[in-house]
């Protein structure tokens, strides 16, 4: 769509972002995730299935990349924003 070749857009991030395209992805990945948390409508979801709701595929990729990307689990994270 964006009429770019993969590896043009995949250097792109490299070196402007300081991103590969899975962290690029993954992370907004983990802001859905955080958005979702806090969302009333969502409480009947467990961690791993707002993990998947976010659009992680793995349970391992998404505990290791959210510690990587906050600082924490995701248990942490979601016992300091309630």
């Amino acid at each position: 769509m964006i009429d770019i070749h993969p590896n043009s857009l995949s250097e792109l991030l490299n070196e402007k972002i300081g991103k590969n395209f899975s962290e690029y992805i993954n992370h907004y990945r983990v802001e859905t995730f955080k958005e979702m948390a806090i969302e009333p409508n969502n409480t009947h979801l467990s961690i791993l299935g707002l993990a998947y709701e976010s659009g992680f595929n793995s349970k391992t990729v998404f505990n290791t990349f959210f510690k990587k990307e906050t600082g924490m689990t995701p248990k942490q994270y979601l016992k300091s924003v309630s």
